[in-house]
This record gives structure tokens, sequence and C-alpha cells, in this order.
């Protein structure tokens, strides 16, 4: 009698293999998506924290050396982001490779994640601020003596320096809230600055997801990111950075109180919060699909 089976029921093709080939892909493709929502998180917690810095500079009278901590804060969002990237396009290669529907649904679901990623970045900084402001205000005078920051880095490790940063610890004060003066800050300012932190969220995934739905234009697609993140500096440049630095230096020369900063600072975090979680989900497919169509217009008029 001859016996009939499936090729995988052949010697060396057990159904033992299949599993653990599919298991070792998959942890593959988790640990994947755990290390690109690390590093979104990292990017959105230390741009969250970077707003903590024009409190602390006021408090200090030194706005100029805030400024420059800033830059050296937002070095660790750069970085994250140089690991980032990479493996964001990784992903997008592997959606392509499959080349099915069901890959770029997956690929989409994939992004959201990392836009919660950044949500939740931003929330935990928003939780640090008070921490961190009191940390900065420490750091910006020690500085004024030290004048390095790299020495001042290698200090900070020193025990009694770690108690220090440790006794910095504040939680966010709710009571406090009541105090913003909200009817001081400019209400465009701050609906600009929403609109502006949720494309920069979704920027180049909207491209990368673009470049996925055409990968035969794929160069083209993620190339055009700067269609969607250019209208959001243009906005950060004109609107938000004038209005912010204005109502600082205002604050410096006392012809504004200071609980306009804080609430100024506050309420760039929460509207960073919001765009982030919200805004940015909603605008995610639009602006993906208005790549897609610049992508296509390029592609048609000028190839």
């Amino acid at each position: 009698m001859i016996k009939c089976g499936f090729p995988f029921d052949a010697p060396g093709r057990s159904n033992n293999h299949i599993d653990t080939n599919y298991n070792n892909n998959y942890n593959v493709f988790v640990n994947l998506i755990l290390f690109v929502s690390f590093f979104t998180f990292l990017i959105h917690l230390t741009e969250s924290l970077a707003y903590s810095i024009r409190f602390a500079g006021l408090r200090t009278r030194q706005i100029a050396i805030a400024m420059s901590f800033v830059t050296s804060t937002l070095l660790v969002s750069r970085l994250s982001n140089m690991f980032q990237a990479p493996l964001l396009g990784n992903m997008v290669d592997t959606a392509i490779k499959q080349s099915n529907s069901m890959s770029i649904d997956k690929l989409q679901m994939n992004f959201r994640i990392i836009i919660f990623a950044a949500a939740l970045g931003t929330f935990v900084g928003i939780l640090l601020t008070p921490t961190f402001i009191n940390i900065f205000n420490i750091a910006i005078k020690k500085f004024l003596i030290i004048g390095s920051l790299p020495k001042m880095a290698i200090m900070a490790l020193k025990p009694r320096n770690i108690v220090t940063i440790v006794k910095c610890i504040r939680m966010p004060y709710i009571p406090s809230f009541k105090n913003l003066r909200l009817g001081h800050v400019s209400k465009t300012f701050l609906f600009m600055n929403l609109f502006v932190t949720s494309i920069y969220t979704i920027g180049v995934l909207c491209a990368l997801y673009a470049g996925a739905k055409l990968p035969h234009l794929r160069a083209t697609a993620v190339q055009l990111s700067g269609i969607v993140n250019g209208i959001a500096t243009i906005l950060l440049t004109l609107v938000v950075d004038p209005e912010g630095a204005r109502i600082t230096d205002q604050a410096v020369h006392e012809q504004r109180p200071p609980e306009d900063v804080k609430t100024v600072v506050i309420s760039l975090l929460f509207t960073k919060f919001i765009g982030t979680l919200v805004v940015a989900q909603l605008f995610f497919i639009p602006a993906s699909f208005y790549i897609i169509k610049v992508t296509e217009i390029i592609e048609k008029y000028f190839s």
C-alpha cells in the first residue's frame, strides 16, 4: 500500500521545525518593535525634558547657558534617532519582502505602536519635569563655576552628588495647576505647538509607510518626509519658538511674572502630549496618502 502525505510530513520538515522557525521569527519581530519603541520613547522624553530648562534658566537668570543645555540634552534625542532610523528601515524592508496586504496592515499597526511610545515618552517627561527643573537649576549654577559639561558629568557620578540628585526628585503638584495663567498665553501659540509636535512625530513614519505602499517608488517616497515635516518646521520657526522666547525674555526683564513662563512650559508639554497621543494617530493615514499622491505626481511628470 502506498502511503500518501503532505510535503511538510516528509523527514526533516516536521511541524516542530516549522513552529520553531515561527517562534524565532516572532521573537525577532517583537524585539525589533521593542527596540524602536524604546528609542522613540527616549527621543520624546528628552525633548519634553528640554522644556524644563527654559524655566530653570529663568530661575537662575542664565538664559544663554540654559539654551546651550537644551542643545546638550537633545544630543540624547539625536543619538537615539541615529539608532532608530535603520531599524525602522528594516521593518519596511521586511513588509515589502512579504509583499501582501496583511504585511502592510501589520506595518501600519507597528507604526501606531511606535507613535504611542512617543506619547508615553512625553507623559513620563511631564512627570519628571519638576525633578529636572531642580536638577537643571543646580547644573546651571555648577557650570558657572566649573565651566565644563564633561567634567560636570563625571562629577555627577560621585556618591554625594548622586544623593543631591536624588533629593531633587519631585512629583507634579496637582493644586499648582490652578495658578496657571492661561489667559496670558496665546491660544494660537498652543494650537500651533500641538500641530507641530504631532507632525514631527509622524513625518518620517508616513514617508516610510508610503514607501511600503509604493515599493517601486520607495526611494522617492522616503525622501518626501520633508513635505510633511517642512510644514511643521515653518510653523515652529515663525510662530512657536519666537513666542516662547518672547515670554521668557519678558519674564527675565521683569516685564511679566515668572508664572507666565511656568504656564508656557506646562502648556507646551500638555499640547505636545495631546499631539503625540491623539492628533498624530489621526493624521498618520491622511499624511501618508498625501506623500503617496505627491510621489505619484513626481513619477508621472518627471520620469
